[in-house]
């Protein structure tokens, strides 16, 4: 599954309310990227689950190789 990468302008019901985020998650498609970063956002700051929040900003996709995948990182050891 690919990691999708977002830094850029959040929107509450078309408004802005953050000019630069910084969320990342792994998602099985863009679109499904998009509603999960809406949702970290409206979890890191204390939102209504039923505010409006878009990422209108470009997600960058990064495949993860194999390796990758598997890779324990040494602090989880």
């Amino acid at each position: 599954m690919p990691l999708y990468l977002y830094e850029g302008p959040v929107f509450e019901f078309d408004r802005i309310v953050a000019n630069r985020w910084r969320g990342e998650t792994y998602a099985i498609s863009e679109a499904k990227a998009r509603t999960n970063l809406a949702f970290q956002f409206k979890k890191e700051t204390g939102r209504a689950p039923r505010s409006k929040i878009t990422v209108p900003g470009k997600i960058v996709k990064k495949e993860m190789s194999e390796d990758e995948r598997t890779c324990v990182h040494s602090e989880l050891a």
